[in-house]
């Protein structure tokens, strides 16, 4: 896998692409897998012609009641990545790069207090591809992975971006 992730970053380093042509801002949705937490409001913020920075931040906030118990867990996190944008063709490109997430997570099972809470912290990865449409709306799917350094998990996000 490592050497797999390393081949694929050196291409995208060595190889010489055209300018991809991003937009200065753009704010938007991405709608993700449960392993990540759902939809998350998106902000991209371009650096240079071929080179942004996207936020995610999302909510997840959950009640169930199972066998006379009360389960409520409520989580926040904050996606901070780095992509490398590349054009595919006039109005398709294709990105990759790094990040990190923060968070904080509670879970309350009600009935007997039991209370588990505390913060986490992730290295993680983006790959994607993207349309923009000529009137200035883009369409994305890509793929998340994160790594767990702190109270987190192991996950592949999937998810589906309109910003």
């Amino acid at each position: 896998m490592k050497r797999i992730l390393l081949l694929l970053m050196t291409v995208v380093l060595v190889s010489n692409f055209s300018s991809a042509q991003i937009a200065r801002h753009a704010l938007g949705l991405r709608f993700g897998t449960d392993d990540g937490f759902g939809t998350e409001i998106s902000y991209q913020h371009g650096l240079s012609g071929n080179n942004r920075l996207e936020f995610d931040l999302g909510f997840n906030n959950y009640h169930e009641n199972y066998m006379n118990n009360r389960y409520y867990y409520t989580s926040w996190g904050l996606s901070g990545l780095y992509h490398w944008v590349n054009k595919l063709d006039s109005n398709f490109n294709w990105y990759i790069g790094p990040g990190a997430k923060i968070g904080s997570w509670s879970y309350d099972t009600g009935y007997d207090y039991r209370y588990n809470n505390g913060m986490f912290l992730a290295t993680a990865g983006d790959i994607g591809i993207e349309y923009n449409f000529p009137v200035g709306f883009q369409l994305a799917l890509n793929a998340r992975p994160e790594i767990g350094l702190i109270n987190h998990g192991t996950a592949i996000n999937i998810g589906l971006a309109v910003p």
